[in-house]
């Protein structure tokens, strides 16, 4: 059974190195030569925006896993991306804050899109990698967690993008980008993923509408991160093309059921903050949303629900409200609550927080009557 670590809260330095400090990387991270191994960070920097804007990694996640390695032993570190098409990777590093991490622990910002590639073919389809993504001996992806506007989801697999030169980012978009972000996985194979999930996309990969959610996820199998991290922002494995396709190739295991899911603090011990960040998309689907002290973690499964509801064509139809938030605690009430604090209502779904696809399923469910 494939483990997935989760961990709930917003200061994503403690919680990268709590997190690596149960996984324990040091065990598997080995030199290809007798040198130090080099260890490479791949964040997601698509573009030039501070990770509040909800498409960029944190930077303090970032900083807690190289002080998790340095404490290690571990000194041969980089930080390597390419930011999309038609955008700056030196600007990203600047302005998404990994310039002052480079200078305080002396770490390399790499530019893939200044690196030479490697051609490879795979079933008949040439893919172009960048060499140096495809040196160092262990490679943590760091993705957000967030919409996309063509896959639905991007994630732990889509994130390797950012390790093809700009030519080969075009020509996956030829290609469809499920295929070419599968086969990718297959030559470029992540060591260690940790999922950026305190503030993502709800519908864009280039950010501007922010959803904050409050959760890291950490795994080694990309395939089954995708599929659970799926489900929170109200999707299946299936509805992502990619991840099947990943599976049936080799990379991972899509399969829920053979995953322990560990827990290393609950929603309800995280620091409180009842910030719910605004946005046009996000102040819209708040009309459906009544919260009496709701946190992060659970409004933010509920505006993915939602949209996901929108995007269904079915939003309009909803004449109640979702209800969240411990000020509903030891309430009866007929009406729809999301999670724990909701248990006493007519509806509702359990969990702290529950899924979006769980939601999203209720949703649908209360349309029927």
């Amino acid at each position: 059974m494939s483990n997935l670590y989760l961990m709930y809260g917003d200061d994503g330095e403690m919680m990268a190195q709590t997190m690596l400090s149960r996984i324990c990387p040091e065990k598997d991270i080995k030199a290809s030569g007798q040198s130090q191994p080099l260890i490479g960070i791949k964040p997601n920097l698509v573009v030039s925006q501070p990770a509040e804007w909800g498409a960029t990694t944190s930077p303090a996640l970032v900083k807690g896993v190289i002080k998790y390695l340095r404490s290690k032993g571990f000194s041969n570190i980089i930080i390597l991306e390419s930011s999309w098409v038609g955008d700056s990777t030196e600007r990203a590093f600047k302005e998404c804050g990994y310039q002052e991490i480079s200078e305080e622990f002396d770490v390399p910002l790499v530019d893939l899109k200044k690196d030479k590639s490697k051609i490879f073919d795979i079933d008949g389809v040439s893919i172009e990698v960048c060499e140096q993504a495809l040196a160092v001996d262990y490679l943590i992806n760091m993705p957000v967690l967030k919409a996309h506007c063509q896959t639905k989801l991007t994630c732990a697999l889509k994130n390797l993008k950012g390790c093809v030169p700009d030519k080969e980012k075009r020509h996956f978009h030829a290609l469809g980008l499920h295929y070419p972000i599968a086969y990718l996985n297959t030559l470029l194979r992540s060591d260690l993923t940790i999922v950026d999930g305190i503030i993502g996309d709800l519908t864009y990969e280039g950010g501007g509408n922010p959803v904050k959610m409050n959760r890291v996820l950490a795994g080694k199998d990309p395939v089954l991160l995708d599929a659970y991290a799926a489900e929170l922002i109200g999707f299946t494995a299936e509805d992502i093309e990619y991840i099947g396709l990943a599976e049936k190739m080799g990379v991972g295991s899509s399969d829920l059921h053979e995953v322990d899911v560990i827990q290393l603090n609950r929603n309800e011990d995280a620091p409180a903050d009842e910030e719910i960040l605004a946005s046009g998309e996000t102040d819209y689907l708040r009309k459906w949303v009544k919260d009496e002290k709701a946190c992060s973690a659970c409004y933010g499964t509920a505006i993915h629900a939602l949209q996901r509801f929108k995007e269904l064509g079915k939003l309009e139809q909803l004449s109640d409200q979702l209800h969240i938030g411990q000020g509903f605690q030891n309430k009866k009430v007929t009406g729809i609550g999301v999670g724990t604090c909701t248990k006493g209502f007519s509806r509702n779904i359990k969990g702290c927080p529950p899924k979006a696809v769980d939601v999203l399923h209720l949703l649908e469910e209360c349309l029927k009557d």
